[in-house]
This record gives structure tokens, C-alpha cells and sequence, in this order.
């Protein structure tokens, strides 16, 4: 169902927070979505399927222009998204399904328990354990059979929480394409492509069976479309490995911090 819930005041600040957002979700890898569920929830009291759904639509505007930046400035290691997203694809409307069966409390519950569990996987480095005798495959012919199940496997559970959550999924997606082995870059711009196919997928699913708020949709989704302009550019100029203990640390300590309110508040 397709509604809108009408404007109010404090709705205004949502282009800033989705623009902040797009800047960083971008740099890092992902589309931010992970952030987008609890804010609504939390602070402007949208109910929470309708949250999950308006996460997953507003973030497509960063998978497409942040995808079509990384691309340009080669970012993306295109088979292995390829491959990855189809995976999450599946995955994304396996999730939404589930979503709109569970009850309000329990999704809620299951989110909180995801988001502590995510900020303390934060903390885990998977680009220090890298598989022994893998090498970063650059076409389709490269793929190693392990190689194509880590993709699919770890691709249709990054799809599978997109679905049931509206969040991006990134965290086994990184861990996936880190294990590939590839450059730090290629994995930030890879991911984005990835999360994109799943929020895309996942967001149909939530069309078909869920509640979707035009008016929270167009003012994240603005927001979030400029930010995404300008991350990727933003990333070509940094150096990401220098400041990604900071930004792991700050990012943990938020997931931390709404997991616990989601569950016992």
C-alpha cells in the first residue's frame, strides 16, 4: 500500500541526514542503509515495516549514482558483483517476505539483536584472515568453485537482511570480497554495486507486500542522491586504510547503542 503520511517539521531535517549518509555509506562501502531503519523509528516515529520499506527505496539513488561514479573511476570488479548480487537479489525477496510475517515486536527485537552482533563483527578485521591460494578474480572464467560459494553463499545472506531489515546487508558482503582479495577500493566500490541489486530487490518485494511512504522516500532519497555524488570522489583522494580504525570504532558504537535502545526501550 502507497500512502502518504504528511509533512511535518521535523521530516525537514531528513535531506541532511540522507546526504550525510551518502557521503559516507560511499566511502566505506554500502549504501548506508544499516542507519536509515532505527533513525525513522526512533526519532520521527515511523512505524517499522513502514521504515524498512522507505530505507530500502531511499538508498537506491546511492547504489545508482554511487555504482556509476565507482565504475568510472574503476572501482568495481563488475563479475564479482555480478555474481554476489544476483545471489543477494534472491536473498532480498526471501527477506521482505519474512518481514512482513514476523510481528512488529519481534522484527524489532531481531533488529536490535542484528545490530549488536554487527557492531561487534565491526571490530572483527576479515582482510587480516584471508583465505591462503586465493587470487582476486577479474572474469568469469577466473572463478574458483570456493570462490563462487563464498559469493552465493555470503550474497544471499547480505540479500536475505536487506530484505527482512532495509538495511544494506554490507557487512557479509565486505567480509566476502575482502576474502577475494581484493584492493581496498575495488571493495568499497564493488560493495555499493552490491547493495544496490539487493535494496532494489528487496525494496520490490516490500512494494508488493508492504506499506511505502512516498514523502519520507523523496526527502531521504534526495538527501542520499547528492551525497553519493560526492563519496566516491571523496574516496579517490583519501587514503582509506589510514583512517579505517576510526571510522570502524565510531560506526560499531552507533549499531551498539540503537541495538540496545531497539530491544529494551
Amino acid at each position: 500500500m502507497i500512502f502518504e503520511s504528511g509533512i511535518e517539521l521535523s521530516y525537514y531535517w531528513l535531506p541532511l541526514i540522507g546526504f550525510i549518509i551518502g557521503v559516507l555509506s560511499t566511502m566505506i562501502g554500502g549504501n548506508g542503509a544499516f542507519f536509515f531503519p532505527p533513525i525513522l523509528i526512533l526519532f520521527f516515529q515511523v512505524p517499522p515495516r513502514v521504515a524498512i520499506a522507505t530505507s530500502l527505496a531511499a538508498v537506491i539513488p546511492i547504489g545508482i549514482i554511487g555504482s556509476i561514479v565507482h565504475y568510472r573511476q574503476k572501482n568495481i570488479n563488475l563479475p564479482v558483483g555480478v555474481l554476489f548480487g544476483s545471489a543477494g537479489l534472491i536473498g532480498a525477496i526471501v527477506g521482505a517476505w519474512l518481514s512482513n510475517r514476523l510481528e512488529v515486536s519481534t522484527l524489532l527485537d531481531t533488529f536490535g539483536v542484528y545490530l549488536i552482533a554487527l557492531s561487534l563483527l565491526t571490530f572483527y578485521n576479515p582482510k587480516g584472515r584471508i583465505s591462503k591460494g586465493m587470487q582476486p578474480p577479474e572474469k568469469f572464467s577466473d572463478f574458483l568453485p570456493r570462490q563462487v560459494y563464498l559469493m552465493v553463499s555470503l550474497g544471499a545472506v547480505a540479500g536475505i537482511v536487506a530484505g527482512l531489515f532495509g538495511t544494506s546487508g554490507t557487512a557479509p558482503v565486505l567480509a566476502g570480497l575482502f576474502l577475494l582479495q581484493l584492493p581496498v577500493k575495488l571493495v568499497v566500490g564493488t560493495s555499493v554495486m552490491i547493495v544496490f541489486i539487493n535494496a532494489l530487490a528487496g525494496f520490490g518485494g516490500h512494494l508488493l507486500m508492504g506499506e511505502i511512504d512516498l514523502e519520507l522516500i523523496l526527502l531521504l532519497g534526495s538527501g542520499a542522491a547528492a551525497g553519493a555524488f560526492v563519496g566516491p570522489f571523496l574516496l579517490s583522494r583519501a587514503r582509506p586504510e589510514r583512517n579505517e580504525r576510526w571510522v570502524r570504532f565510531i560506526f560499531s558504537l552507533v549499531l551498539l547503542i540503537l541495538g540496545i535502545y531497539l530491544i529494551f526501550f
